[in-house]
């Protein structure tokens, strides 16, 4: 794990402490005027991936550098470059926004690009989180060695919410080379770390929880208005009724009329009570009209998982900074996508979860066979209130106490039973 941490304090994930997304400029080699760099995007995040369209990186250029050329990436823009009796730069801008290169690109390759901008989460698949690329810095005039890293990074991933920290020098980058006999190190390396918050991101929750059990035969739903309420701006067409749905949905953020108004629902069921273990059916619906979640994975934090667990359905693994917390995601070529949904139907993908049972830790009494924390694609779902969570049934009637008048009346008809009829 990365030893460069952030600063913002206000982006903490008490599920994944250590999560980020760091950002490393790797100085290669030098010329008389400018540098050759390896940039390095690695996703340090347990659970949060980088969806389509991918991530964008930009920066400020600290003083009128320009980018020669590009390997590995493509600047989104090339500028007002000057004319020269040299190469023509690839880009002229003070601020570049760069993306990746599309997996069948077939020039300018290098090791760890051209996966079209996505990165896996870590616990997922640790091998499929980088991405990089090779850039060439000019304009740095003749013989001047005061290189300075760029300023005020941003990372769009692929939308907003990442808060990027000041790109600092640390400890240049150390590989290892001839079968891992020798160490190399880079000249200079500059490093941010950038984390993500809900916050920034969107104004409203995405997803919300509801809860059923065998033992209650009533559901609680998610909160009402979980994800914002279409009364609060009349004029907004934030979701469409079942039965008006059009022949072509242009908006792709228009979801299902509903009470919680969110775009996803996770849906905990306990459906059965074995000697040694519980039976949970977890089921993610999409309410998107114009919208599929490629890749999804869900977060649940609940105390029955410190036990042996199984999903037949999704993939699942245990976070190592919570005993706790199960990571769960769909199965290549079965249910990796989420699709959206229709005129018929919500789209969904569901799977059973088998837990052991441990008395200290599980119990069906006040909720406890319910989760605690629910996240989506690493974001924080709304959860109903405690105090509405599916309890246990009263068991069969206790006896009531027997009134004071009845057993004066009792104790009267025993004396006088007594005393005439001899009983």
């Amino acid at each position: 794990m990365v030893s460069f941490t952030p600063s913002m304090h206000d982006c903490y994930d008490p599920l994944d402490p250590n999560g980020n997304i760091t950002v490393t400029f790797d100085v290669l080699d030098y010329n008389l005027d400018g540098y050759v760099a390896r940039v390095t995007i690695q996703n340090y995040y347990q659970y949060r991936h980088v969806d389509r369209p991918g991530w964008k990186l930009g920066w400020t250029w600290a003083k009128g550098e320009v980018i020669l050329s590009m390997n590995g990436a493509v600047a989104t823009k090339q500028g007002d470059c000057k004319p020269s009796t040299n190469q023509k730069p690839h880009c002229c801008l003070p601020d570049p926004v760069v993306v990746d290169l599309m997996p069948d690109a077939s020039d300018n390759r290098t090791d760890g690009c051209c996966h079209a901008g996505l990165l896996s989460a870590w616990a997922i698949d640790s091998s499929m989180s980088r991405s990089s690329f090779e850039i060439t810095v000019a304009n740095l005039g003749p013989n001047n060695t005061a290189y300075r890293p760029p300023l005020n990074l941003t990372l769009m991933a692929p939308g907003p919410g990442y808060t990027c920290g000041p790109i600092r020098d640390t400890s240049p980058s150390v590989s290892s080379v001839s079968g891992g006999i020798r160490e190399e190190q880079v000249f200079k390396t500059w490093k941010s770390a950038c984390t993500y918050s809900s916050y920034l991101s969107s104004k409203t929750p995405v997803c919300c929880v509801s809860l059923s059990t065998f033992y209650n035969p009533s559901i609680t739903p998610c909160p009402s208005c979980s994800c914002g309420c279409r009364i609060a701006d009349q004029s907004a067409n934030s979701c469409i009724s079942e039965g008006e749905i059009p022949s072509t949905i242009p908006d792709a953020d228009l979801v299902k009329c509903t009470d919680h108004m969110c775009p996803l629902r996770i849906h905990w069921h306990i459906k059965n009570n074995y000697v040694t273990h519980w039976k949970v059916k977890l089921t993610v619906s999409n309410y998107h009209y114009g919208r599929n979640y490629s890749d999804w994975n869900v977060v649940v934090q609940h105390p029955g998982f410190r036990q042996s667990l199984a999903a037949s359905g999704f993939n699942t693994t245990m976070l190592p900074t919570n005993e706790d917390v199960a990571l769960f995601w769909g199965k290549a070529f079965y249910n990796t996508e989420l699709l959206q949904s229709d005129e018929y139907e919500v789209g969904s993908v569901t799977t059973d979860i088998l837990m052991q049972k441990d008395a200290h830790s599980f119990t069906l009494s006040n909720g406890w066979g319910l989760p605690r924390i629910v996240y989506f694609n690493g974001e924080n779902c709304q959860m109903p209130l405690p105090d509405t969570f599916p309890m246990l049934p009263n068991g069969g009637p206790a006896r009531k106490p027997c009134p004071r008048g009845m057993i004066l009346l009792l104790t009267l008809l025993y004396l006088t039973c007594t005393m005439f009829v001899g009983c």
